[in-house]
């Protein structure tokens, strides 16, 4: 069907093929479920295109450049979703959005409102929306871009739901030790962090026997409890890094049980990205078997072992392709599991997602991960993949992710403040404090061994100020009076490292 629309005082035209007709809403129109198509007559204007899960890129391109993609296909199937890839059309996941210029003008918005791993895609004449599987209805609004933004995430909240709950301060494992941790080191490290302002001590990877095999290895002979129990004895929540939803071919996991891995039409245990130097498995979220052995992971993590902040990453995998023992969307497959855990961990439990897609995550996650890593250095000179860990994509991928702050806490991963091993420069370290302190959630790194003194006293006073955020632009705010420009970052040929 095709007719004629008004969105705040501008007429396009519609052409949908599901039943009924467009409905007023708060803050714009509710179109039928199905596919959509709307004649936008913006001519050669930015596309936001919106990545798949927490690390595929998102951003701004005008209609006449390339897409916004991975070109890698080895890491498109890490991080994004790799079926729907396309070289050749700008293309987004559950939302997309057209704006006439570069500024703050108006913008108009297609969301969807459903799962069933929705896709858009524009070119200078029409805006288009449709269902891999099933159908649900859009979202359309027309104004400016905080407006429209705000109005879909209120749609959202109302039909998916959403989570006001705050993670604190953080101190991560990671990006210190990587694997390389141990029940020793840890143990020096939480009793250098006691007095400091920080609320979670989460352990990284390094800590399990294999990815899959979800015990502790022989450098935490004391167990995880006793972990846990230090951390908690120090006075700060214990946070654990699991990947749940998949297993390296090599871990007992996937040997004793590969009928609970996710096959191909052929039978084939799925790839379902890259990491640790080989592919890795999704397990099969549709089966009951996979679903108790989840359940019997989280509680054996909550409630055994007393972590009560989980960071659950590579969760992707649990909605790639795949030939599932029932037949299920694999978005829903996804949300199942994933409300699995939240049921099994219970309301007090903070639950971050890494990997994370984010309409099937609403009402279940209580923070998303909203980029690459943020390695201690700005930009790799040997790669151009928006996908890889470096600051600058980190910085990029979380600014044009906070539209989702009302739904869920934005986790742009972790600020530095020492000078070892860190390749960034001053002014490069202030964006990632500035974008820290608009998202409110701040995550470090640091070991305070590694901290000079003025290190360790800046990293404090940073972690204990809450300052006044107010937004002027698409990249530009205001924190405590100071304005903040991150246009820099955006556009690397403008000034590609600050020198402040």
């Amino acid at each position: 069907m095709a007719l004629l629309i008004e969105l705040a005082g501008r007429t396009l035209a519609l052409e949908f093929d599901g039943p009924g007709t467009p409905q007023a809403a708060d803050g714009g129109l509710i179109l039928p479920p199905g596919r959509v198509a709307l004649l936008h007559g913006l001519g050669d204007a930015l596309f936001y295109r919106h990545g798949q899960n927490s690390w595929s890129p998102c951003g701004w391109r005008r209609l006449t450049d390339p897409p916004l993609r991975i070109a890698n296909p080895q890491r498109r199937v890490t991080a994004d979703d790799d079926i729907w890839d396309d070289p050749a059309r700008h293309h987004s996941s559950a939302v997309a959005a057209l704006s006439s210029d570069s500024g703050d003008g108006d913008v108009l918005l297609l969301g969807a409102l459903g799962l069933g791993v929705p896709r858009l895609r524009a070119d200078q004449d029409t805006i288009a929306g449709w269902y891999e599987s099933g159908a649900a209805p859009w979202f359309v609004a027309y104004g400016p871009e905080e407006e429209v933004f705000a109005a879909y995430t209120r749609q959202l909240a109302d039909r998916l739901g959403s989570s006001d709950r705050r993670a604190g301060n953080v101190w991560c494992s990671w990006y210190a030790y990587y694997e390389g941790i141990t029940e020793q080191q840890l143990a020096k490290d939480v009793d250098d962090l006691r007095g400091l302002p920080f609320d979670v001590v989460q352990i990284d990877d390094g800590w399990e026997r294999m990815v899959g095999d979800w015990q502790p290895n022989d450098t935490f002979p004391s167990g995880m409890r006793a972990l846990a129990d230090r951390i908690t004895d120090a006075g700060m929540t214990a946070g654990l890094w699991l990947a749940p939803f998949i297993a390296l071919p090599e871990s007992q996991f996937a040997r004793e049980h590969p009928e609970l891995l996710l096959r191909d039409a052929h039978g084939t245990p799925v790839i379902a990205g890259h990491n640790w130097g080989t592919g890795y498995h999704a397990l099969d979220l549709s089966r009951p078997e996979t679903l108790d052995h989840i359940a019997a992971l989280i509680r054996r993590v909550v409630h055994e072992w007393g972590f009560k902040y989980l960071k659950l990453d590579f969760i992707n995998a649990g909605a790639v392709p795949g030939s599932r023992f029932v037949t299920v969307e694999r978005e829903q497959a996804y949300r199942t599991a994933l409300t699995l855990i939240r049921e099994t961990a219970g309301d007090d439990v903070y639950l971050l997602g890494s990997g994370a897609i984010l309409l099937p995550s609403l009402g279940l996650l209580d923070g998303l991960r909203s980029g690459p890593d943020v390695a201690p250095m700005w930009q790799n000179y040997a790669s151009d993949d928006p996908s890889d860990a470096m600051a600058r994509n980190a910085v990029v991928n979380t600014l044009h992710r906070l539209w989702h702050q009302p739904l869920a806490e934005v986790d742009p991963d972790v600020i530095y403040f020492r000078s070892r091993l860190n390749l960034l420069t001053d002014g490069q370290l202030a964006w990632l404090r500035d974008l820290a302190d608009i998202t409110r959630f701040r995550a470090v790194s640091d070991p305070p061994s590694w901290l000079t003194a003025t290190e360790l006293a800046t990293l404090t006073d940073y972690l204990a100020a809450h300052p006044d955020i107010r937004r002027l632009g698409r990249y530009r705010w205001e924190i405590d009076g100071r304005e903040v420009d991150f246009t820099p970052a955006i556009t690397p040929e403008t000034q590609a490292y600050p020198i402040t």
